[in-house]
């Protein structure tokens, strides 16, 4: 019996389909967030928090809750397209640092090369945990750094995955 997939995940399954979904995502659209670009291939996005009176602090520069907002879901998103539905992929742990008010839009640029997405499978082949730390800087308009990102991302092959695999090497496996 084959899975069927539903309009809303199949127009979410592409890198386009993913941006523009997420331009309607309630907490993005209300935080005045948004993802500018998805890289086809998942290897990249950019995000850009715009300032806006409800988004801002008693001082008028950006609420830290908005940067570690606009930076949270885009580590883990990259690498459970990148490495496919056979891994398990989460968010375990954050961190944020603040170097300099946030007076104008603030942007951040996510990627994930080909050589980690090796090393992580490299890792997580024989169904071990792989804890990963991935960060990135938010930038102003004038390319300042205003904080600076980290977070750690939890990798591990499922379980029918190593199975398979395991089932696939003894099958090809022939007897002298």
């Amino acid at each position: 019996m084959s899975q069927q997939i539903g309009p809303v995940k199949r127009a979410l399954s592409s890198a386009r389909g993913m941006q523009i979904g997420m331009l309607f995502w309630p907490p993005y659209l209300a935080a005045g967030i948004r993802v500018e670009h998805i890289a086809p291939d998942f290897s990249r996005a950019r995000v850009r928090l715009n300032k806006r009176p409800w988004n801002t602090n008693y001082v008028g520069t950006a609420f830290g809750g908005s940067l570690f907002s606009m930076s949270d879901p885009f580590w883990m998103f990259l690498l459970m397209r990148r490495l496919g539905s056979e891994y398990v992929v989460w968010d375990v742990a954050g961190e944020i640092d603040f170097v300099s008010p946030g007076r104008t839009a603030v942007h951040a640029e996510f990627e994930v090369t080909a050589e980690q997405v090796d090393e992580i499978r490299d890792a997580a082949a024989g169904g071990d945990k792989v804890l990963r730390w991935f960060s990135t800087d938010l930038t102003d308009d004038t390319g300042e750094v205003v904080a600076r990102v980290r977070k750690q991302i939890y990798i591990r092959r499922k379980r029918d995955a190593r199975e398979q695999g395991a089932a696939a090497a003894n099958a090809s496996v022939t007897p002298a």
